[in-house]
């Protein structure tokens, strides 16, 4: 099974998202938003719920209207594909590579691969300097921008919010913890700044670990994460540090593939 981790660029208007995470059918896992970032994480599964996902939120958002924390290419702004169990990385390759065909020919949508070849922020550096789209239209989509199409392994989007607005000390410490493992942003979010981070490799650079070392430099007001969680990444951590962490068993990927295989079930 393939898992895809949708980003669009909209968190604010509760309608559109839902109108957008409803197209996914029972293949929706999660919905994370932030009005702040103005950006909804949608977790997936199979190939056909991204499509669906995709061409309804070329439907109905703009980006010459968008404007949030994060840095974004487009509304629907990235969509990678992720191996579950029972599937393989090729097999993750293969689903990312004919989403980009597709979403080009059908959406008319210029697509950024990242994966085995760059990173996804190589993409936001190039996109449209010194790289080209690797599918679809040359040029960016008038009112959907682009989007970065990748493979990637399971990683944890995690966010520690600082109890004190100061955003040079938040960049400094997202540079200081920056490695190969964790790509982190400091970001000024409404009135409050946070790391915001991708734990590539949550078993060397889980969230309890993040926590300390950022904890190290700076008082934390709270922890946030984006979407779920693998469970052997939960399980690593003493569960009477799930509540400070934001973490719970309930927000792991198997716990919900488990909740829908019951609604195959039952339909």
């Amino acid at each position: 099974m393939l898992e895809s981790v949708i980003n669009i660029s909209e968190g604010r208007r509760t309608d559109l998202i839902d109108e957008i995470a409803a197209s996914a059918g029972v293949d929706l896992l999660d919905v994370h938003s932030c009005v702040h970032h103005n950006r909804s994480v949608l977790t997936v599964v199979g190939e056909t719920a991204p499509r669906a996902i995709a061409r309804r939120t070329i439907e109905v958002l703009d980006i010459r209207t968008h404007s949030g924390a994060h840095p974004r290419i487009g509304m629907l702004d990235v969509v990678p594909f992720i191996a579950l169990d029972g599937s393989t990385e090729q097999d993750a390759l293969s689903a990312r590579d004919a989403f980009a065909r597709w979403a080009g020919d059908a959406l008319a949508l210029p697509c950024f691969l990242y994966g085995p070849e760059r990173t996804l922020p190589d993409v936001r550096r190039g996109a449209f300097t010194t790289l080209r789209p690797d599918d679809g239209p040359d040029v960016t989509h008038l009112s959907a921008g682009a989007v970065a199409v990748g493979q990637r392994p399971l990683l944890i989007a995690y966010n520690l919010w600082l109890s004190e607005p100061d955003l040079d000390l938040a960049r400094s410490i997202a540079r200081t913890i920056r490695s190969a493992s964790v790509r982190a942003l400091g970001l000024a979010v409404g009135d409050q700044v946070q790391v915001s981070m991708n734990l590539i490799d949550p078993t060397s650079s889980g969230p309890d670990q993040i926590w300390d070392m950022v904890a190290s430099m700076a008082s934390i007001n709270r922890a946030e994460l984006v979407g779920l969680l693998p469970a052997p990444a939960l399980e690593r951590i003493e569960s009477d540090r799930w509540l400070q962490l934001d973490l719970s068993a309930e927000r792991t990927i198997e716990w919900k593939l488990a909740q829908r295989e019951r609604r195959l079930a039952e339909s």
